[in-house]
This record gives C-alpha cells, sequence and structure tokens, in this order.
C-alpha cells in the first residue's frame, strides 16, 4: 500500500495517506495506455480536412488537345491529378476518427497512469487548494512551494470558480474535477497535483 505524504499549500508535510494498492499501486499495462492515448486523441479530431477532387475543381471541362496526332501524351481534363491547379486523388475526406474502449480497458488504463505516477514520485497530494481571490499569484506560488513541475495536471474534488480561474492563467497547468480526469492529460504532465479529497475520490471510484 504506498503512503504519499500530504502536504500544505505551502508545501509543509501535514500527515500522510495510504493509497489502494488496486488503483495506485498496480502493474503498467503499456498496451492498454497507447489505446486509451490513441482512442483519446483521435476522439479529439474534427475529421473535417478535405481535398477537392478533379470533379471538384472549377474549369477543365475542354479537352487540351487533340487525342492523336500531336506527339504529346493523350489528356482528357487540365484539372486531372497529374496537372498544376487540378484535383488531389486520395486525398483527405470528412471522416470520423472517433474509436471506442469498452468499460474494462478504460479502468485499467487510468489505473496504469495513476500507478506510474505514484511509482516515479511524480504525485504529489494537497491537504486544501483553497484561494479566496482571483489571483495567479498564489497558484504560482502553491506549485513551486510543492516542487510541481513546469507542466502541471491540479485535480480538485469539487468545482471551484476561483481555483480554476487562478490556475488556468499559468501555463503549463491544466485543471480537471476527480470525475473528469483522463489518461492523456495524466500521462502527458510532469507531476500530477491532487487536492486529498479528489485522491480519496478517485481510488473509490476505481478500486474494486
Amino acid at each position: 500500500m504506498p503512503e504519499i505524504k500530504v502536504v500544505n499549500m505551502a508545501g509543509g508535510e501535514v500527515g500522510k495517506i495510504n493509497l489502494s494498492d488496486a488503483v495506485f499501486a498496480a502493474d503498467v499495462n503499456g498496451a492498454v495506455l497507447h489505446a486509451a492515448v490513441k482512442n483519446y486523441l483521435g476522439n479529439q479530431r474534427q475529421g473535417t480536412q478535405s481535398t477537392l477532387t478533379r470533379t471538384e475543381v472549377s474549369g477543365g471541362g475542354r479537352k487540351p488537345w487533340r487525342q492523336k496526332g500531336t506527339g504529346r501524351a493523350r489528356q482528357g481534363s487540365t484539372r486531372s491529378p497529374q496537372w498544376t491547379h487540378g484535383g488531389v486523388a486520395l486525398g483527405p475526406k470528412p471522416r470520423s476518427y472517433r474509436t471506442k474502449l469498452n468499460k474494462k480497458v478504460r479502468r485499467i488504463a487510468m489505473i496504469s497512469a495513476l500507478s506510474a505516477k505514484v511509482r516515479d514520485d511524480s504525485m504529489i497530494v494537497i491537504d486544501n487548494i483553497k484561494t479566496e481571490e482571483f489571483k495567479t499569484k498564489i497558484m504560482v506560488n502553491m506549485l513551486a512551494a510543492v516542487g510541481a513541475g513546469k507542466k502541471a495536471l491540479v485535480v480538485l474534488a469539487e468545482p471551484d470558480e476561483k481555483v480554476y480561474r487562478s490556475l488556468t492563467n499559468i501555463p503549463g497547468v491544466k485543471v480537471a474535477l476527480s470525475n473528469t480526469i483522463n489518461v492523456y492529460d495524466i500521462l502527458n504532465c510532469d507531476t500530477l497535483v491532487t487536492a486529498q479529497a479528489a485522491a480519496q475520490k478517485i481510488e473509490e471510484v476505481y478500486a474494486e
């Protein structure tokens, strides 16, 4: 059972928390993590890219020269793909990149991502993330005090507008609730900074 120290916003240790082996000390499944990241990134794509085929490019209705007798290759249209300003052969068209992962795979991926952060000592638990004013400097000082990296994912237990808006002004910092975190954001950050209540909520959801 991994034991992680709990710090306050000033970086001082105020206690320790024992985390579930089933959620924070499981085997890291690389194949499942890859599938989850690929699924997430694919689902973010709009799939609206579209090239013009030869039928969609204006012009080209007249045959450029007669079929035979010129010594040149036969051509039917100046909008064929081999011509400058012609259509694109086999280019991208609007499509959906969405894929599905079953519930069991999503759970294994999340547990693997959380366990990887704990294994690498990249998870920081703060007793209470709170501010009484909209002030980015308070959050900057907090992240510096607890030793967070340049890219940090801050996980809150409950929505807090003041904390959220103060954190989202900081480059490289992303904020999420305990019920909205995803595998890609966890793996993509240098440090996972979570409120103690948020860590306990995550444990409740994913523990067997």
